[in-house]
């Protein structure tokens, strides 16, 4: 029976990884212990950041719209609870949007959340 060398099966593991590691900076796309090193914590990193993108453009939208609010003299938390309360149905996103580029529509919503009824 003759001898299986596996070098060819390392060469394309490594490969792979140092594909990877592109454009890291140092060693860390060149030597293979620390590309793979690197490319496992930005994987981490990209894993956990994927979730936490999603909390921080929340954050992002609620804040543009308080400061759009401020201008019409409500409170953020006040204008949530009139739309809700109205059974008006628009995400935060959207009301972001409003907010910034078409201020006659968000004035017209916050108008309608404002009226007693």
């Amino acid at each position: 029976m003759s001898r299986i060398k596996r070098g060819t099966t390392t060469h394309r593991r490594h490969k792979r990884m140092l594909k990877r590691a592109k454009g890291f900076r140092g060693r860390r796309h060149t030597n293979f212990r620390l590309a793979k090193m690197a490319v496992m914590k930005a994987g981490t990193n990209a894993y956990r950041d994927r979730r936490l993108k999603k909390r921080t453009f929340r954050r992002l939208w609620i804040a543009r719209i308080n400061a759009a609010l401020a201008k019409e003299g409500i409170q953020y938390s006040r204008f949530i609870s009139a739309m809700t309360k109205k059974d008006i149905k628009i995400n935060r996103k959207l009301l972001c949007e409003l907010a910034i580029h078409h201020e006659n529509i968000f004035k017209e919503i916050v108008a309608l959340a404002k009226k007693q009824g």
